[in-house]
C-alpha cells in the first residue's frame, strides 16, 4: 500500500478522497493555484504545493508541474479524480515515465473509450447493443444527408471526444444537418481539441442510465448495479439516484452483464462507469468514463462500499476482495448537486464569497463539499460546491429524507440550485419517476422555483 498519495484535483472530489486517505493511514498532497492557496482541499491536506496561476491551462492541467509536485513531496502515486486530467492518458504515461503510480486505468483503456467512434467499435464487436447510427466520420455535405437520412431523424451529431454536453447537437430534420454537425465539430475542436464527428439517431425522452463497474489486474470484474442520471439540462446531470426506479431484477442483471462486457472488451481494470440509454427494455450504450463519477456516493450508500478505497487497492496491485454474489443493493440513495448557479435565471453562474453555509446533519444524509464559509467560489472553476446525498429503505423514504436534508441546507451570499432541488422533489414528476426533462426546460416552471429559496439565504 502507498504511503503518500498527490490528488491532482480541487474541490469536493480532492477533499472526498483525502478523506479515504486519511481512514487507510495514507498522507495526502494537494495541488492548487493562487487562488486556491486558502481552499478547503488545500486545508484537509497534509501538504500542498502551488502549481500556478487561476486559469486551469496554467494549473491543473499543468503534467509538468503536477509530476514535478508528486516528486518534490515523495508522493509514489496520483489521484485524478474527475474531470481535468483524469482521463487524459498521456498524464498516466507522464506519471508512470517518472516513478508514479495512476490510480486509475492503463493509457490504452483510456484511449480505447476517449474517442466515442472507437469505444462504439470495440463495444459493438463484443456484442454489447450501441444507440443505432454510423461511426464514420462525417461533414457538412451530401455524405452526412445520406448518412442521416439512412439512419433516420432525428440524428444527433456528436463529437468524437465531447462530454458534459459538449460537442453535441440535434437535427430534427435535412434543414438542421448542416447547423448540426458545424456546431458538433466546432465544440468538439474547441474544448477536446477534436472536430471529428459522427451521427447516430436521437433517442427522445429515455432514461440515462448508467453501470458502476470495476475490475482488477488479475481478470476479475464485477459491476456495483446502476445509478439513474435522466434529470439532466443540456445533457449535464442535476441529480442521480441508486438504483433505477423503473428496473426489474432481469433488467438490472442483464445491463450488469452487458457493462462487464464492454469493460472486458477494453482490457480494463480500475473503477469505471459505462453510460447508456435504457428506452423501454432496450439498452444501449453510450460511453465509457474511465474514471471515478461525481454521483458515486449513492452508489456507496446502496452498497456499502468504498469506491476510492477499491481505486487505491487495485492501483496498489490487490485483487478485489469480493465477487459479483457478494454485492447487495441496500435501500435507495439520491444525490442533489448544489452548483452555484440560478436555475430562475436560466442556470446563470454565481461566482462570490459564501457568506454562510449551513449543511444538513441525521441519519442516512451525506453531504460532500469543497467550501465553507468565508471560502470563495471562482469563475475560473465547475460551479459544483457541494453534493448533498440522502438514503432511505427504499425511494419514498429516500426522497423525504433528501426534502428534509434540502430544508436543513442553507447557503448565503450566492445563488445556488437548492430553490430548483426542493422544488424538483416536490414535483408530480419525480414523484412518477420521469425523467423531468420537459420540467426542466420550463422556464416559467423554472422561474417559479425562486418561491422555495430559504428567506435566511
Amino acid at each position: 500500500m502507498f504511503g503518500k498519495v498527490l490528488v491532482a484535483n480541487r474541490g469536493e472530489i480532492a477533499v472526498r478522497v483525502m478523506k479515504t486517505l486519511r481512514r487507510l493511514g495514507i498522507a495526502s498532497v494537494a495541488v492548487h493555484s493562487d487562488v486556491d492557496a486558502g481552499s478547503l482541499h488545500v486545508r484537509t491536506a497534509d501538504e500542498s504545493v502551488l502549481i500556478g496561476a487561476a486559469p486551469v491551462a496554467e494549473s491543473y492541467l499543468r503534467i509538468d508541474r503536477i509530476v514535478e509536485a508528486a516528486l518534490s513531496t515523495g508522493a509514489q502515486a496520483v489521484h485524478p479524480g474527475y474531470g481535468l486530467l483524469s482521463e487524459n492518458p498521456e498524464f498516466a504515461r507522464a506519471c508512470a515515465a517518472a516513478g508514479l503510480v495512476f490510480i486509475g486505468p492503463s493509457p490504452e483503456s483510456m484511449e480505447m473509450m476517449s474517442s466515442k467512434i472507437r469505444a462504439r467499435q470495440t463495444v459493438a464487436a463484443a456484442g454489447v447493443p450501441v444507440v443505432p447510427g454510423r461511426t464514420e466520420p462525417v461533414r457538412p455535405g451530401p455524405k452526412a444527408f445520406a448518412t442521416a437520412e439512412s439512419i433516420g431523424y432525428p440524428v444527433a451529431a456528436k463529437a468524437a471526444s465531447g462530454g458534459g454536453g459538449k460537442g453535441f447537437r440535434v437535427a430534427n430534420g435535412p434543414g438542421e444537418l448542416a447547423a448540426a454537425v458545424e456546431g458538433a465539430a466546432g465544440e468538439g475542436e474547441r474544448f477536446f481539441g477534436d472536430a471529428t464527428v459522427y451521427l447516430e439517431r436521437y433517442l427522445e425522452d429515455p432514461r440515462h442510465v448508467e453501470v458502476q463497474i470495476i475490475a482488477d489486474m488479475h481478470g476479475n470484474a464485477v459491476h456495483l448495479f446502476e445509478r439513474d442520471c435522466s434529470v439532466q439540462r443540456r445533457h449535464q446531470k442535476l441529480v442521480e439516484e441508486a438504483p433505477c426506479p423503473l428496473l426489474t431484477g432481469a433488467q438490472r442483471a442483464r445491463l450488469g452483464e452487458i457493462a462487464v462486457r464492454a469493460a472486458r472488451a477494453a482490457n480494463y481494470f480500475s473503477l469505471g462507469t459505462v453510460e447508456g440509454l435504457l428506452v423501454g427494455d432496450d439498452f444501449y450504450f453510450l460511453e465509457m468514463n474511465t474514471r471515478i463519477q461525481v454521483e458515486h456516493p449513492v452508489t456507496e450508500l446502496v452498497t456499502g462500499l468504498d469506491l476510492v478505497e477499491e481505486q487505491i487497492r487495485i492501483a496498489a496491485g490487490e485483487p478485489l476482495g469480493f465477487a459479483q454474489s457478494a454485492v447487495r443493493i441496500t435501500g435507495h440513495a439520491i444525490e442533489c448537486r448544489i452548483n452555484a448557479e440560478s436555475a430562475a435565471k436560466g442556470f446563470r453562474p454565481g461566482p462570490g464569497r459564501i457568506e454562510r453555509f449551513a449543511a444538513p446533519t441525521g441519519d442516512g444524509v451525506r453531504v460532500d463539499t469543497g467550501v465553507a464559509a468565508g471560502d470563495d467560489v471562482h469563475p475560473y472553476y465547475d460551479p459544483l460546491i457541494a453534493k448533498v446525498i440522502a438514503w432511505g429503505e427504499d425511494r419514498v423514504a429516500a426522497t423525504s429524507a433528501m426534502r428534509k436534508a434540502l430544508d436543513e441546507t442553507a447557503v448565503a451570499g450566492i445563488p445556488t440550485l437548492l430553490p430548483f432541488h426542493r422544488a424538483l422533489l416536490a414535483s408530480e414528476e419525480w414523484e412518477r419517476a420521469g425523467t423531468c426533462r420537459e420540467l426542466v426546460a420550463d422556464r416559467a416552471w423554472l422561474k417559479s422555483t425562486d418561491a422555495w429559496a430559504d428567506r435566511r439565504e
